[in-house]
């Protein structure tokens, strides 16, 4: 028995960690990235897994009760408000942004199948000359 308490402290230890560095990942990455709507999808995502995982970890390590099922109904809520706050932002940003078009390149679907199309032909000729 003392095993399998050992097993489940390993595995809630990695999924804490795990969630740690994802957050630790995360302000790094709103730090590196200049464009809000960049630095908005950095902090949801970053949020969401990192959140996820400390969760989880949680879970694992107090084991089934009813704390860890508030636990994941928390996690529930949160996997669904998330993505909902961060699009209703990233909406508003580009409603009153007036600089938005600075920072974006609008591309029609025949200007990416001429991209595709001649990334294709420089690869055959690259593959050619091998």
């Amino acid at each position: 028995m003392e095993i399998l308490e050992w097993i489940r402290f390993c595995l809630s230890m990695v999924f804490l960690i795990g969630g740690l560095v994802i957050f630790l990942i995360e302000v790094f990455g709103v730090y590196r990235f200049r464009f809000v709507l960049n630095r908005m999808q950095i902090a949801a995502t970053g949020d969401t897994l990192g959140l996820c995982l400390s969760l989880i970890g949680l879970m694992i390590a107090n084991g089934l009760n009813g704390t860890t099922a508030k636990m994941l109904l928390v996690l529930m809520f949160f996997w669904l408000a998330s993505p909902v706050c961060s699009h209703v932002l990233s909406r508003m940003e580009y409603s009153t942004d007036e600089h938005l078009t600075d920072n974006l390149r609008f591309v029609t679907l025949e200007e990416v199948e001429q991209e595709l199309k001649q990334e294709l032909k420089e690869q055959e000729e690259k593959d050619d000359h091998i």
